[in-house]
């Protein structure tokens, strides 16, 4: 079920990128809320599906080139009270660094048992499903 955005902003899409048993996150120079450490993500521009907005936040932010592979799910999140959606995403090129240097401090590639130190809450259920898959298998 749906949860209602509680926000008149644009929702947000975010990226989940995994590559060679890692997640890829994004630190961000000035921190929503209580959150620091992130997946790719920004808002979704008028008229954009979700899926794109994933892929070019992804590719403004780090510099890679993804593919939408499947809607992990959405959620009015508990800390931000924005509307997000999680996309899982493939990589097609490129190498990931710090492109939107105005945004984003740092970026990290987070093993599967390290994801906790970066998200202390945890992870949207359907996203730690999704990695708790694709990051043992």
């Amino acid at each position: 079920m749906t949860q209602q955005n509680t926000d008149e902003r644009p929702g947000i899409a975010a990226a989940i990128v995994v590559h060679e048993g890692r997640v890829l996150m994004v630190r961000r120079r000035v921190t929503e809320g209580q959150l620091s450490w992130q997946f790719p993500a920004g808002e979704v521009e008028p008229g954009e599906e979700r899926e794109d907005a994933a892929v070019r936040e992804t590719r403004e932010e780090t510099g890679l080139t993804v593919a939408a592979v499947k809607l992990l799910g959405e959620r009015v999140h508990p800390k931000t009270g924005r509307l997000i959606t999680y996309t899982a995403c493939q990589i097609l090129g490129g190498t990931a660094h710090v492109a939107d240097t105005e945004e984003l401090a740092e970026l990290a590639w987070v093993a599967h048992g390290d994801t906790l130190e970066y998200v202390p809450d945890g992870l949207f259920e359907p996203v730690q499903e999704y990695l708790d898959a694709a990051l043992t298998s």
